[in-house]
C-alpha cells in the first residue's frame, strides 16, 4: 500500500511538495487552513482590481516548470510566464533614479550615471557572485542540512567566498558610490534579511537574476497557484481547504496524527509541514518532552525576519509611466534598517516596493485604471506596535510619500484599498511573531543553523517554505521541495 503523506499549508512549498511527493507514488492529502490555495501567495480581489497577495517576483521559472514536467506535462498550457525587460526602477530620495535589467550595455550607461569607476567593481562583482552561485544555489540548495558533518566539509569553500561578510560589505569591497551599494546590496530584504547582517551567500541572488531573468505570470502570480491547483487535480492530490490544523500529536518521535480544526483527526506515515517552523514547533506539538534544552534555546535564539505592511490600492487614473516593479529609498539606509531589524521601532523616513502589475497585465484593473501594491519593511511584532492604532495612521504615511515620489495625485485618485499588518502575518498565516519570511537568513541561521528540512526532533516530520534550508523567496522554497525529494 501507498505511504500517507499530509502536506500542511498550500505556498508554493507545499504544492511543490505535495506534486514531488505524488510523482513519487506516495498518497498525498494536501491541508488549507484558508478556502483559498496559496499561502502567502493568495489572490485578493476587491471593486474588479486584483492582487497578488504577496510574491510578484518570479525568478528561476525552471523550478515551476519542473513540477509540470514530472507528469510529463508543460507549464505552459496551464499559465502563461513572461520575461519583464526592465527588471527594477530604483527611485532614491532626491528623485535620481536606476533602471535594473539584464541589459548590460543599459546597465553599464546606469552605473555611469552615478559612478563611472564602478563599471570595473561591478564586473568583478558579478564574477564573485557566480562563484557564490555555483556553490550555494548550484550546488547546495537542494542538499539537505541535517548532519553537521556535511555543514563542516561546507566551511573550507563557505569562508572562501566570505561568507562571513554581510551582502553590504562584500558589495561595498567591489563598489563605491553608496546609491549603488544599496541597488545591488538590497536583495536580502527579498527574503525577509538586513543587508547589513546577512550573509553574503545571498549575494547569489544578483547573479540568479542575471541567469534567468525576471518574469510575470499574466494574471498574476496567482495564475501559477491555480495552474498548480489543476495539476494537482489531475494527478489525484486530494486538497482539503477550510482545514487549519490545530494539533500535531506525536508519540514519542514519532508524528502519529493531525488534528484539523480541533476536531477531525487524519493519520499519516510522514508529516511535511509548509509551515513556519518555529510556530509549529512552539504552538502546534503540544508534547514538548523530546525537545530538549539546546533545540529549547534554538528556539529561543533566533532572529526573525522584519514585519511587512502591505497596502493594495486601486487607482481611477492610470500611471502609465510607473514600472512593474519600483523600488524607492528612504533618505537613511543603514539607520532605517537598524530601526526596524534591532529597534523595532516605526520611521518616518520609509522605503518600500511598489508592484503595479496593470504595467504588463492591464486585465489585473477595470479599463483605463492602474492596480498597485506597496509593500513597506516595518518591524515584527517583537515591537508591541498596536496595528490597529497605527495602521490607518501609517496607511496614511505611505501614501504621502508615495503622493511626492512617483505617484503624484494618488491621495485623490484612491478608489479602493485596504492594508495587511504583521497582525495577518501571525493570525492568517501562522508566522511566529508575524515574521514577513520566518527566520532571517544569517549565517549563524542558515544551512544546518536553520530549521531542518528532516526534524531534528520528529523521524517522519519534514519541512518546506521559508523557514528550513534554503530560505525564503519563490526559489528557495521550490528548492526545499527538492531537497525533501532527497530525503523521502
Amino acid at each position: 500500500m501507498s505511504k500517507k503523506v499530509i502536506v500542511i499549508g498550500s505556498g508554493f512549498g507545499g504544492l511543490a511538495a505535495a506534486l514531488r511527493l505524488r510523482a513519487k507514488k506516495y498518497e498525498v492529502t494536501l491541508l488549507e487552513k484558508h478556502p483559498d490555495l496559496g499561502g502567502r501567495a493568495r489572490v485578493f480581489q476587491k471593486d474588479r482590481f486584483i492582487y497578488d497577495g504577496g510574491p510578484t517576483v518570479i525568478t528561476a521559472p525552471y523550478l515551476l516548470e519542473e513540477l509540470f514536467s514530472l507528469f510529463d506535462k508543460k507549464i505552459s498550457d496551464y499559465t502563461k510566464i513572461v520575461p519583464l525587460k526592465l527588471w527594477y526602477k530604483f527611485v532614491f530620495e532626491d528623485g535620481s533614479s536606476f533602471n535594473y535589467s539584464g541589459n548590460e550595455e543599459d546597465m553599464k550607461k546606469q552605473i555611469e550615471k552615478f559612478c563611472r569607476e564602478d563599471l570595473s567593481g561591478y564586473k568583478k562583482l558579478l564574477n564573485f557572485t557566480e562563484k557564490i552561485f555555483n556553490k550555494g544555489f548550484t550546488e547546495l540548495s537542494t542538499k539537505p542540512f541535517n548532519k553537521v558533518g556535511f555543514m563542516v566539509k561546507q566551511i573550507p569553500a563557505l569562508l572562501k567566498l566570505k561568507s562571513y561578510q554581510s551582502v553590504y560589505k562584500l558589495v561595498s569591497s567591489f563598489i563605491s558610490d553608496e546609491k549603488l551599494r544599496r541597488v545591488f546590496s538590497m536583495h536580502p530584504l527579498l527574503v525577509g534579511g538586513n543587508p547589513f547582517t546577512t550573509t553574503s551567500i545571498y549575494t547569489l541572488i544578483l547573479f540568479l537574476e542575471k541567469k534567468w531573468g525576471i518574469h510575470y505570470a499574466m494574471g498574476g502570480t496567482g495564475s501559477v497557484v491555480k495552474a498548480l491547483e489543476k495539476l494537482m487535480a489531475e494527478e489525484n492530490i486530494k486538497v482539503l481547504k477550510n482545514s487549519e490544523v490545530t494539533e500535531i500529536i506525536n508519540h514519542n518521535n514519532k508524528i502519529k496524527e493531525v488534528k484539523i480544526n480541533n476536531n477531525l483527526k487524519l493519520e499519516c506515515d510522514y508529516l511535511v509541514c509548509n509551515s513556519d517552523p518555529p510556530n509549529v514547533y512552539k504552538n502546534l506539538i503540544k508534547s514538548k518532552k523530546n525537545y530538549g534544552f539546546l533545540f529549547n534555546q534554538k528556539i529561543q535564539r533566533m532572529n526573525y525576519s522584519m514585519g511587512l505592511f502591505v497596502y493594495y490600492f486601486g487607482s481611477k487614473k492610470p500611471y502609465k509611466n510607473v514600472a512593474h516593479h519600483t523600488i524607492c529609498f528612504g533618505d537613511s539606509y543603514k539607520k532605517h534598517l537598524q530601526k526596524i531589524f534591532d529597534e523595532k521601532i516605526l520611521s518616518e523616513d520609509i522605503s518600500y516596493y511598489l508592484h503595479r502589475p496593470s504595467a504588463t497585465d492591464p486585465n489585473m484593473a477595470p479599463e483605463g485604471q492602474d492596480a498597485f501594491y506597496v509593500l513597506v519593511p516595518v518591524p515584527n511584532n517583537l515591537s508591541g506596535i498596536n496595528w490597529k492604532n497605527e495602521g490607518e495612521k501609517f496607511k496614511k504615511l505611505v501614501l504621502n510619500k508615495m503622493e511626492t515620489t512617483v505617484l503624484p495625485g494618488i491621495k485623490e485618485n484612491v478608489v479602493s484599498d485596504f492594508y495587511l499588518t504583521p497582525d495577518y502575518f501571525a493570525k492568517d498565516l501562522s508566522t511566529l511573531h508575524g515574521s514577513g519570511f520566518s527566520i532571517q537568513p544569517q549565517f549563524t541561521q542558515s544551512a544546518y543553523f536553520r530549521f531542518h528540512n528532516k526534524s531534528e526532533i520528529f523521524e517522519n516530520l519534514f519541512f518546506v517554505g521559508a523557514g528550513t534550508h534554503p530560505g525564503a523567496g519563490m526559489p528557495g522554497v521550490l528548492s526545499s521541495a527538492k531537497v525533501l525529494d532527497e530525503l523521502l
